[in-house]
C-alpha cells in the first residue's frame, strides 16, 4: 500500500501543476521567432473548424472549438492542457456524436435523421474526439507536453490518454464507431515518440553548443598561459641578466672605494647574497618553464636585429616597405625583445591570412613610448584554412599589455589589416641597462 501511495504522489508530482512552461521562440531574426506559435495557433484554429459542417450533432463544434483552446493553451501550461482534453474526451464520448459515412471522404458527416436516406450502407457512429479533427487536436497536445517534460512524464500522460480511451471503448462501446479508437491511440503514441525526439534532439543540442562554448573557453585559457609562460620563459633570461649584474657590482664595490667603512661592506655583502639566491630561484623556474628543445644560452632577440627579420620577410616574396622615425636609442631588454616579437608576430600573421599583400612597418621613437605600426594591404588571393586556433594576435596583447602598453587592431577601410602598438618606455634605464 505504502508503494502505491508513493507511486500516486510521484505521479501526482509530475503531472498534477498548472506552473507556466512557454514554448520556446526558434531562434533567428526577431520578426520568425513567434513562427512556431503562429503555426500552433493556426494548426488549432483549422481543425477547431473542421467538424462544423450541416447536419451535425451542435454539441460537436462547441467540442472541438475546446479542443483547440486547450492545443493553444498547451503553448504556455502544457499540463493544464493535457488533464483539459482529458476532460473533453470523456465529454465527447457521452454526447457530440456523429456519423462518418464509409462510401464518402473523410470529413463528410450527415446528421442521423438523414443518413437513412443516403443510397449507400450507413456509416458507424462515433464521438467527437475519434473523428479526424478530434484525433489530431489531442495528438496535437500531447506531442506540444512532450516537447517540453521528460519522457518519463511524456510517457505517463501518454499511458493515461490510452487508459482512457479503452475505458470509453469498454463502457461506452456506441460512441467507438469503426474501431477509431485505436487509429487515436496509435496517433496519440506517435505524436509522444515524435515529441520525444524532437525534445532529445533539442536537449543534446543544447548540451553539446554548451560543451562547445565550455572547449572553447578552455581552449583560449590553455592558450593564454602557453603564451604567458612563452613570454615568461623569454624575459627569464632578461631578468637573470639583470640580477647576475646586480651581484657582479654589489661583489666589485667595496674595492672601488679605499678603506671602505664596515657597514657599506655588509650592506654589499648582503645585497649581493640576496642577488645570488634570487638568481639561483631564477635558474630553478627556468627549468620548469623553458621547452626541451629551446637552448639554455639561447640570446633573446632584439631590436638591433630588426633588419635580419626584414629581410628574411622579403626573401620570402614579400613587398615590405620599413620606416623608423625618431631618434632610435637603445631601450630597455624586455621592451627591446617584445617590440621585436611583435613585429615578427604581426608580419607572420599578414603573410598567413593576406597572401600576396603588400606590408608597411613603421617605428616611431618617442621621449616617453615607442610606436609600432604594421599594416598589409587587402589580399592577392585567397588565405589557406589554418589550422587550430591562431593566438598571435594574443600574445601580442599580453607584451603590450605586460609593459604597460596597449594593443589596437582591426581591418582597415580599404580591405586590410592594421596593427598598432603604444609600449611606455624610459630611455634613461635603457641607457643604464646597456652600459
Amino acid at each position: 500500500m505504502s508503494r502505491l501511495r508513493r507511486a500516486l504522489a510521484r505521479l501526482g508530482a509530475d503531472l498534477w501543476t498548472m506552473a507556466p512552461d512557454p514554448l520556446p521562440r526558434m531562434g533567428g531574426p526577431r520578426a520568425l521567432s513567434r513562427l512556431p506559435h503562429v503555426a500552433v495557433a493556426l494548426y488549432a484554429l483549422v481543425m477547431g473548424l473542421y467538424p462544423g459542417g450541416e447536419g451535425i450533432d451542435p454539441t460537436v463544434p462547441l467540442l472541438a472549438m475546446a479542443m483547440a483552446a486547450a492545443m493553444v493553451l498547451a503553448m504556455w501550461r502544457p499540463l493544464a492542457a493535457f488533464w483539459a482534453t482529458i476532460v473533453l474526451v470523456v465529454a465527447g464520448a457521452r454526447s457530440g456524436m456523429v456519423y462518418v459515412s464509409h462510401q464518402l471522404s473523410f470529413p463528410w458527416t450527415v446528421h442521423p435523421e438523414t443518413y437513412e436516406r443516403l443510397p449507400f450502407p450507413p456509416a458507424d457512429p462515433s464521438a467527437f474526439p475519434w473523428t479526424g479533427s478530434g484525433v489530431a487536436l489531442q495528438a496535437g497536445v500531447l506531442f506540444l507536453l512532450a516537447l517540453r517534460v521528460r519522457p518519463g512524464v511524456a510517457v505517463k500522460a501518454l499511458a493515461i490518454t490510452t487508459l482512457t480511451v479503452v475505458a470509453i471503448a469498454v463502457l461506452m462501446p456506441e460512441a467507438n464507431g469503426g474501431g477509431l479508437g485505436a487509429t487515436a491511440m496509435l496517433a496519440d503514441a506517435v505524436a509522444v515518440a515524435v515529441g520525444a525526439g524532437v525534445r532529445q534532439l533539442r536537449t543534446t543540442r543544447t548540451r553539446l553548443e554548451a560543451q562547445e562554448e565550455l572547449t572553447a573557453e578552455e581552449r583560449a585559457r590553455r592558450t593564454l598561459l602557453e603564451e604567458r609562460s612563452r613570454i615568461a620563459r623569454e624575459l627569464h633570461d632578461v631578468v637573470a641578466h639583470h640580477m647576475s649584474v646586480i651581484s657582479i657590482q654589489a661583489q666589485v664595490a667595496p674595492h672601488l672605494v679605499d678603506d671602505p667603512p664596515q657597514e657599506l661592506r655588509e650592506n654589499l655583502a648582503g645585497i649581493r647574497e640576496n642577488a645570488v639566491e634570487a638568481l639561483t630561484e631564477l635558474r630553478r623556474v627556468l627549468g620548469v618553464l623553458r621547452a626541451q628543445d629551446q637552448p639554455a644560452d639561447a640570446p633573446q632577440p632584439t631590436l638591433d636585429r630588426l633588419e635580419e627579420l626584414l629581410a628574411n620577410v622579403r626573401g620570402a616574396g614579400v613587398t615590405l616597405t620599413a620606416e623608423i622615425t625618431g631618434q632610435a636609442r637603445p631601450l630597455s631588454p624586455g621592451v627591446e625583445l617584445s617590440a621585436y616579437r611583435i613585429v615578427q608576430e604581426a608580419l607572420s600573421n599578414a603573410m598567413r591570412h593576406a597572401p600576396g599583400a603588400a606590408v608597411a612597418v613603421r617605428l616611431t621613437y618617442r621621449p616617453g613610448a615607442l610606436a609600432i605600426r604594421v599594416v598589409n594591404e587587402p589580399p592577392a588571393r585567397p588565405a589557406r584554412p589554418s589550422p587550430g586556433a591562431g593566438h598571435g594576435l594574443l600574445g601580442m596583447r599580453e607584451r603590450a599589455a605586460m609593459l604597460g602598453g596597449d594593443l589596437v587592431a582591426g581591418p582597415t577601410p580599404d580591405g586590410g589589416y592594421e596593427v598598432s602598438v603604444f609600449l611606455p618606455v624610459d630611455s634613461r634605464k635603457g641607457v643604464q641597462a646597456t652600459s
